[in-house]
Order: structure tokens, then C-alpha cells, then sequence
């Protein structure tokens, strides 16, 4: 499986938008301090994620969600973040 997931900082309450084929161990490095485009925005909180079985699929999702286009503006309305 893969997984288009986004964290949300508990610092600065900005989104992160990432995408994995290991949910659980990409989730413990985020919160470790590990990953570097988060490492300074701990504490993090997983609010959403997708499961793809097409790699493909998932990696064009993530990519269509970090545009910050309609995609992104309906999930986070969906998701009662604007």
C-alpha cells in the first residue's frame, strides 16, 4: 500500500503534505525529529491520510494536494480546516 497523509503542527498549525509506502515508521520519524522539513514544527499530529495500491496513484494525489489548488481547497473544507 501507499499513503498520501498530512500532519499538522501543533507549533505553528501549518500542514505538511507527504506521501510513503510506510505510514507507521514516515509517522515516527516525523514525530522523532528525523524528517527535516518538520523537524523544527514538532509537535505533529496525523489529521488525514489516503491508501493507494497504485503507487502511480498516490504519488499524483500528493502532487495535486501540494499545489494548493481546488484538490487541497476541497479536502480542507471537507476536513473543516477552512
Amino acid at each position: 500500500m501507499f499513503y498520501v497523509y498530512i500532519l499538522k503542527s501543533k507549533k505553528d498549525s501549518k500542514f505538511y503534505i507527504g506521501f510513503t509506502s510506510n505510514l507507521r515508521l514516515r509517522l515516527k520519524n516525523h514525530i522523532d525529529g528525523k524528517v527535516k522539513s518538520t523537524k523544527y514544527r514538532r509537535p505533529l499530529e496525523l489529521i488525514y491520510y489516503e491508501s493507494y495500491i497504485v503507487e502511480e496513484l498516490a504519488k499524483e494525489r500528493e502532487k495535486k494536494l501540494k499545489q494548493y489548488g481546488s484538490a487541497y481547497t476541497g479536502l480542507m473544507k471537507r476536513l473543516k480546516y477552512k
